[in-house]
């Protein structure tokens, strides 16, 4: 890691730029796609999904804000992260919790539930209930974790501190703060075309953002031959580089998710500005391929299921089941 360290100091006049680039197209096209809503909707609907990845990357933004990468100074980075939740509808605070703790725990089978895609070992699959499994079933269908699942996630759990609730006021005013401070910038485009108008353009914005989120982080984790570790064996740095994947996408991907699919990379060292994760795999070739996956080939992943401790793989259902007998 000490290899990374010349990578990891913010440049301010850089994350600015990035953050007008992203901003200023982002308003800009989202007041275009509400007045072109006049002219018909399926117009409108069809110009979402570029609003979409234009608010999936403030949320990489907003990620580097919480990994303090973004500004030099601590409470700036904070301020500018809370004011990005209110666009992407993610209180700061309850969120850069959770996420430090999924940074801290990631691959560690005794530190499972925070911040992560739920995941069970075969053993632990095998002694649930019937209706415990086709629960989790159920949970790992990909029509949940790609549609109801981000829908849940950022419409309803994030409007509260849920998992955070008796841990301080700070999260609730978090929570509560960002839901005010979104419904005030909402209230304009409401005020000038209707609820129904501006919900109608929002949501799928909104929805088409939150799925592409889940799309990566269920990737950069959840691959064939991951790293799950019990906490006596588990290992930071090899959670970080084995246990998450290179995701190489193409340039204009890559642009907009503001390069986490470097993964591997980002658990490593998560005070490297994304705009410089690039840099990285140019001055260290080697990590190139490590656990280098295709937007193609991630697709793949949805089938897995769950973590068998002795062949210390990930597998599907139907490879459990034979297991089980």
């Amino acid at each position: 890691m000490r290899d990374l360290q010349v990578f990891r100091d913010p440049q301010p006049g850089r994350s600015l730029w990035e953050l007008g680039i992203t901003l200023i197209p982002f308003l800009g096209l989202f007041a275009a796609i509400i007045a072109a809503a006049d002219a018909g909707y399926l117009l409108a609907l069809a110009l979402t999904p570029l609003a979409g990845l234009f608010l999936l990357r403030l949320f990489i933004i907003q990620h580097d804000c919480g990994h303090g990468s973004f500004l030099r100074e601590r409470r700036s980075n904070d301020w500018f992260g809370r004011m990005l939740g209110v666009f992407t509808l993610t209180p700061y605070d309850c969120w850069s919790l959770s996420h430090a703790r999924h940074h801290a725990m990631t691959g560690n089978l005794d530190k499972r539930g925070f911040g992560d895609v739920d995941t069970l070992t075969v053993r632990e699959y095998c002694e649930r209930s019937r209706t415990q499994r086709l629960g989790y079933r159920l949970y790992r269908h990909p029509l949940t974790l790609l549609g109801f699942g981000p829908a849940y996630l950022f419409l309803l759990r994030h409007r509260l501190p849920v998992g955070l609730m008796k841990e301080g006021w700070k999260f609730w005013i978090s929570a509560l703060g960002t839901n005010l401070a979104t419904l005030a910038i909402l209230a304009v485009p409401i005020w000038l075309v209707g609820f129904g108008v501006t919900l109608a353009v929002f949501l799928p914005t909104l929805l088409f953002a939150a799925s592409m989120g889940v799309w990566l982080f269920y990737i950069q984790h959840q691959f064939p031959h991951a790293y799950w570790e019990s906490k006596s064996d588990w290992s930071f740095a090899e959670a970080a580089l084995m246990g998450s994947t290179h995701l190489d996408l193409q340039p204009v991907l890559r642009w907009f998710t503001g390069n986490i699919g470097i993964h591997h990379v980002h658990h490593l060292s998560s005070t490297i500005p994304f705009h410089r994760l690039p840099e990285v795999l140019k001055a260290h070739p080697a990590l190139r391929d490590l656990n280098r996956y295709t937007a193609w080939e991630s697709l793949s992943a949805f089938r897995l299921a769950l973590w068998d401790e002795e062949q210390q793989r990930m597998v599907t259902f139907a490879e459990a089941e034979k297991m089980m007998g």
